[in-house]
């Protein structure tokens, strides 16, 4: 083996081979200046992850790479680097010259095994599989119990920084052959971390805790950190390697689009945020003075666009088409969503008015998880922009985020906010003549969040749910009734929302499970698929 390791935890662009090699030859320096024997770069280093598809379109990128590779390698000296290649492929490169491409795991060198799967036999295993998020634990747990089980000592290099939807968390780490953790690497942020097996070395904290996955909770508290680091360098990420400097969204004085400007202003700084109000008849006071205090509160710039009299008109035009066409044409819906969507996608006009008017600057979809499930949101509409920070979170852990953000980052989110019921107030309730609630329109967020995480961690059924009690159930009063309304309820909307799932804007992959359509296909037209089920005797009546 060698004596001393360092492992160059970097943020690589994808497809931007000047730049990623640039950064190795960077690092291989440092390691040079550190007296360093093997330096060791993540899994796809030099051509940045998530082109598969490129590469197979365009395979002249290949011998683009190798040049780079070449280049990096004649300019290495004294010192062996183990860099990630392109994907998935790993080159050796020992005093000026490759050595090896290593295509498929495992691999021998030099008696360190070089993998992402189960190692062979060795002195040392190098492992060099990708991990996001809540991931990033297990697999240190799985590494630990690994170099203990075989005495070998294990290095784990992992990427760090943010791919479209995907968030590496980084956090790279050395264990011994007893399975010690004897050093680690930041999270989220670039690092060298140099291991020694032989003396103490560095091991920063792990933003991610231990947390009960057999039970839903709404204790929320252990995944803060990772969640808003997981959240900001996504941003950060989508941002800066798109070549995008700035965000405009809509400001409704609710917990999403809340989140969503503090989030932004705290990754590209308030400077480069602005937020708009665009009041109809139908808001709130409370909701015009909350969007303008939050806006306050962070610094962003701020301004108010009243929407009245372009729904008014635009409601007119609409009228004038809709009679027209009911003379050819029969079967008007008795309940329209029309005049709710009207405003909805007027805002978003605003919005991308002002993308399109001001430089570097897109609009900012404020969707979140729990109603992207459901369908509830409008396309073109809050559905509408460049990018959707949030649409990975479910809508009780947003809660628990702003109260987090308010606690540990910055006290910026009005309380007014956090405590009022979500409502996107499109519509007048006619049991009470104020805006309809969201809750109303669907069901307490707290059943509707549980529904969703029983589904992507427990895999469980309509008829596996009813059976079971939910944490709503045990705090309040729920007839069989009403808990058999609301599962009806959500599978219905669910199965009618697939086509919205396809067309969200590209979003940060905060769960352990998703919707988002990068890592989650579900046919847009899978819509009549029984969640329920039937008996043997109706399946049988049916064939008949």
């Amino acid at each position: 083996m060698f004596n001393t390791y360092g492992i160059a935890q970097i943020d690589s662009i994808s497809g931007n081979f000047e730049y990623n090699a640039k950064k190795i030859l960077e690092y291989i320096k440092k390691a040079q200046l550190n007296n360093i024997d093997l330096v060791i770069f993540p899994n796809n280093a030099l051509s940045g992850n998530l082109l598969e598809d490129v590469i197979k379109r365009h395979p002249y990128l290949i011998l683009e790479c190798e040049k780079w590779l070449n280049g990096i390698a004649a300019k290495t000296q004294n010192i062996t680097a183990i860099i990630g290649y392109y994907n998935g492929t790993i080159a050796i490169i020992e005093n000026g010259t490759i050595t090896k491409i290593i295509e498929e795991y495992p691999y021998v060198y030099k008696n360190i095994c070089i993998t992402d799967l189960e190692p062979v036999n060795s002195e040392l295993i190098i492992n060099f599989k990708q991990t996001t998020g809540k991931d990033v634990l297990l697999m240190q747990n799985s590494l630990a119990y690994h170099a203990k089980k075989t005495k070998t000592p294990v290095i784990y290099v992992n990427s760090v920084g943010a791919n479209d939807n995907i968030s590496y968390i980084g956090s790279s780490a050395v264990f011994n052959e007893e399975g010690k953790l004897i050093a680690r690497a930041n999270s989220f942020e670039e690092d060298f971390l140099v291991a020694d097996f032989k003396k103490n070395c560095e091991i920063k904290p792990l933003p991610v805790s231990e947390t009960d996955k057999t039970e839903f909770t709404l204790n929320y508290e252990p995944d803060m950190e990772r969640t808003y680091r997981t959240l900001i360098q996504g941003i950060k990420g989508y941002f800066n390697k798109c070549g995008i400097k700035r965000a405009v969204l809509g400001l409704s004085g609710g917990l999403d689009s809340t989140i969503c400007a503090t989030l932004l202003a705290h990754a590209l700084g308030k400077e480069n945020v602005l937020g708009i109000s665009m009041p109809s008849k139908i808001t709130s006071n409370e909701s015009k003075s909350d969007a303008k205090k939050l806006a306050e509160n962070l610094g962003i710039k701020f301004f108010e666009a009243p929407i009245k009299q372009m729904v008014d008109v635009t409601s007119e035009c609409f009228n004038i088409l809709f009679n027209n066409i009911e003379k050819s044409w029969s079967g008007k819906y008795t309940d329209s969503y029309t005049q709710d969507n009207i405003q909805a996608r007027l805002r978003a006009m605003y919005l991308f008015g002002v993308s399109n008017e001001f430089s570097s600057c897109i609009p900012i979809a404020t969707s979140d998880k729990s109603e992207s499930y459901m369908g509830y949101a409008t396309i073109n509409g809050d559905m509408s922009g460049g990018f959707a920070p949030i649409a990975d979170v479910s809508k009780t852990k947003l809660f628990a985020l702003a109260k987090w953000i308010n606690k540990n980052i910055e006290n910026v989110i009005p309380q007014a906010v956090i405590n009022k019921r979500p409502g996107a107030e499109l519509a007048i309730d006619p049991n009470t003549g104020k805006p309809l609630c969201a809750e109303d329109a669907l069901m307490p967020y707290e059943f509707l969040d549980e529904i969703i995480w029983r589904i992507e961690n427990k895999h469980q059924s309509f008829n596996d749910m009813l059976d079971d009690e939910f944490l709503y159930e045990k705090k309040c009063t729920l007839s069989k009734k009403q808990k058999i309304e609301w599962l009806n309820k959500f599978y219905k909307r669910m199965s009618s929302a697939l086509y919205k799932w396809s067309i969200m804007p590209p979003s940060i992959i905060v769960d352990d499970y998703t919707i988002n359509k990068s890592v989650y296909y579900q046919p847009i037209t899978s819509g009549k698929i029984d969640y329920i089920g039937k008996s043997t005797d109706e399946i049988l009546s049916k064939l008949c």
